[in-house]
């Protein structure tokens, strides 16, 4: 059965890319605007100019991708350098505490979403070979219009398309280094197009092969827990083909598949560092990789595979009407770990450590829906009166288990929902106004389970919940001149809070899913005003928002067990963000982004017998939620005709929050208090493109060029073994071949 997917924003709108996005892919649009990049289809299912849309909104190009890619692999890395609002990368399979303006945004491949709702195991950032993306589409904050999963917004990975006329293969291989024993990496890639009057195809394959990781300092770096792209291996087949029929070939039908899967090699094994103590750590050392396996050892993985039909008819009733029909199986294996949490029996004072084992985590999910669109201008016979209409269906189903022991974890989750929308836009001169509804109508159903020994045992009674919940948003945007606009907008969200840490969590017997309030959704309101400004050598965009959720979730650091827990109270988060650029002429070039958030929530919610209510918003929400400030610039010269420069720099900000709490109760006096300290760093990166053009380009990478030693932000916070540097000096040299 089919069932909506509130969580799925949809399947790639890939055919109404169209004439804009090919455009953008020759050389010479690359070099001769400001930004061309001046049409979204991500969150409004047709294609619409920015300046009409009232939020902000980065639009990721080619060129951006392809500079980062002579730098890394990593499929978050473009997202940290271009996008102000996204936080730092986290240089792993792993995706953690990588969020959008504070909050989990929706990853989606050509419009299919990637991890599911139920279970966020922060593995959706690397479920693609990036030399496929051309470009990424990125609607910052909550998207009512869209559904469930977008609290933070939706980016959206959009596949290259073919762009000449006949036949044209592309051959990239790379060859990368950090100089050190097994830090070689390498890649061989091959993308092949096709593309006449009615019929078009795309056919790409990779395989890329890392090395072990080094810092600053020239020591390995420690196997991420949560997943490394270090001393891995990926490969990834993707194909899709699409034919425009019907008279005047208004009417297209594609198919696109996906198979992609990342694994370790497991020749390393993580030594743990120690973090400063006076006593016990004088000397501090972060994590390192020694060679070696544990035994019984399952090598981690990420594994996405997906396919989706569109169609699409440019005349039907007076509109044009969109239908996606997707399907998508995802699942992510962790590396091996001996935690308490994972013992087969209690750990306590009779434990006996000769028994303790290592077990593997593993995720699953499945997910299947249906997206349509029917859009028609001239409503009603009103002039620039714009209506978009349709319904969502999904299915999502997810479960998280200890695979070497074959013990549940997390119980199966089905979640299906049905989604009716309707969105108005009105053109009125130089104003649009728009405004919208969502009905997200959802069940959830989990079935009976027992919790591991560390929680007790204990049986947990099956059961279902319902989310019913209306979205509204509205927006308008004032075009004041030919270069200058500003927007105002309000924005719902609609999100599940990772459910499946609750659920995994509970240790008191007697409990049953239907009466577990962290169950409960998220539902987020964004306000935000911005301006832009577009002149002919340069462009500037500023937002300020407010977002609140009045039962909101934030994720803290659990003191006994070290391990991830989540907090549901109410949150807020306010932020700034700015980004520009501006062509001194036809070499020089010089963009940069900026952003601030600060992010607070309550020490303690609602007491679920309604005994004493939530506190302030006194909290200050740390690293693992809310980005420190960030400042990316860099300066690009095209120093002959064939040949350009990157130069980049981005740094962190140092932050030093604290925030405190009392709470009586009956009499009794609870304090609480939280203090987090980040130091923020800079890295510097250079790129350099030389096309030959019978042989092919050639680009030089250099990642951390003055190969400084830092400990990423995230890792700064005391964890489950979590004390990582960032990755040293890395050099990539990469030839990519026309024909």
């Amino acid at each position: 059965m089919i069932k909506p997917l509130t969580a799925a924003i949809g399947v790639a709108l890939t055919a109404l890319v169209s004439s804009a996005a090919l455009a953008q892919e020759t050389e010479a649009s690359r070099r001769d605007a400001v930004d061309l990049d001046n049409v979204v289809v991500t969150g409004t299912r047709v294609a619409t100019s920015v300046d009409k849309i009232p939020g902000a909104i980065n639009l990721v190009s080619k060129e951006q991708v392809e500079h980062t890619l002579a730098l890394t692999e990593d499929a978050t890395a473009v997202l940290a350098r271009t996008v102000p609002g996204y936080a730092e990368s986290s240089q792993a399979m792993s995706n953690a505490g990588e969020t959008l303006r504070g909050r989990i945004a929706l990853r989606l491949f050509d419009g299919i979403p990637q991890g599911s709702p139920l279970r966020e195991g922060n593995r959706n950032g690397t479920f693609t070979d990036m030399g496929l993306v051309g470009r990424i589409e990125v609607i910052n904050g909550p998207s009512a219009s869209e559904g469930i999963g977008a609290a933070g917004g939706i980016i959206n990975y959009i596949s290259k398309v073919p762009t000449v006329e006949g036949h044209e293969t592309t051959l990239t291989t790379r060859y990368s280094t950090q100089f050190g024993t097994d830090s070689a990496g390498w890649k061989v890639g091959a993308t092949h197009a096709y593309k006449d009057d009615a019929f078009d195809a795309l056919v790409s394959g990779s395989y890329i092969d890392r090395g072990i990781s080094y810092d600053g300092n020239g020591r390995r770096i420690g196997m991420n827990t949560s997943g490394s792209l270090s001393d891995s291996e990926s490969r990834n087949l993707y194909a899709k083909a699409g034919v425009n029929f019907g008279e005047g070939g208004v009417q297209r039908l594609q198919l696109s598949l996906s198979d992609f899967r990342i694994e370790g090699k497991a020749n390393y094994i993580q030594v743990e560092g120690c973090r400063y103590d006076p006593v016990d750590c004088p000397v501090p050392t972060t994590n390192t990789s020694e060679r070696g396996q544990i035994a019984g050892a399952l090598a981690e993985f990420n594994d996405f595979r997906q396919a989706a039909l569109h169609y699409s008819h440019g005349d039907l009733f007076g509109g044009t009407f969109n239908a996606d029909v997707y399907w998508a199986d995802q699942a992510m294996r962790y590396l091996p770990e001996d935690g308490d949490d994972r013992q087969l029996v209690k750990v306590d004072e009779t434990f006996d450590e000769a028994d303790r084992i290592y077990d593997q985590s593993e995720i699953t999910s499945k997910k299947r829906g249906l997206r349509t669109a029917w859009t028609r201008g001239e409503f009603l016979g009103v002039e620039g009166l714009q209506l978009r209409a349709g319904v969502d269906l999904v299915e999502d189903e997810a479960a998280q288990r200890l695979a070497l022991t074959d013990r549940v974890w997390v119980p199966p989750m089905e979640y299906s929902s049905v989604a009716p929308y309707a969105q108005l836009t009105w053109d009125v001169g130089p104003l649009t106004i728009s405004g919208g509804l969502r009905r997200e109508d959802g069940e959830l159903h989990v079935d009976s389970y027992t919790t591991t020994a560390y929680r007790n045992s204990v049986f947990v009674q099956g059961g279902g919940l319902e989310y019913t919940e209306t979205m509204t948003n509205l927006g308008a945007i004032w075009r004041i001149t030919d270069t200058w606009s500003a927007f105002v907008s309000y924005g719902e969200g609609f999100g599940l809070a990772n459910i499946g840490i609750p659920l995994r969590n509970i240790n008191v017997p007697g409990q049953s899913v239907d009466r577990i309030a962290d169950l409960d959704p998220i539902i987020v309101e964004n306000k935000e005003v911005g301006v832009n400004w577009r002149g002919d050598r340069a462009a500037f965009g500023a937002s300020y928002y407010d977002s609140e959720s009045p039962f909101g979730s934030s994720l803290a650091v659990d003191p006994v067990s070290n391990d991830f827990v989540m907090s549901r109270a109410p949150v807020r988060i306010k932020g700034l963000e700015a980004s520009g650029e501006y062509r001194f002429d036809d070499r020089w070039k010089v963009s940069g982004i900026y952003s601030r958030i600060r992010g607070k929530t309550s020490f303690w919610a609602d007491a679920p017998d309604g005994s004493y209510s939530a506190g302030g918003l006194n909290k200050p929400m740390g690293v693992l939620d809310v980005n420190p400030d960030k400042l990316a610039v860099s300066v690009t010269w095209n120093f002959l005709p064939n040949a350009d420069l990157t130069l980049g720099a981005t740094h962190l900000f140092d932050r030093d929050l604290y925030g405190e709490d009392t709470r009586v109760v009956d009499g009794e006096v609870t304090e609480y208090t939280y203090q987090e300290n980040t130091e923020g760093y800079t890295l510097v990166d250079l790129g350099v493109n030389y096309e030959t053009r019978r042989f092919g380009k050639l680009t030089l990478g250099i990642e951390n060029l003055f190969d400084k030693q830092y400990i990423l932000s995230w890792s700064q916070v005391p964890g489950w073994q979590n004390y990582w540097a960032g990755r040293g000096r890395m050099v990539s040299l990469t030839h990519t071949l026309v024909f």
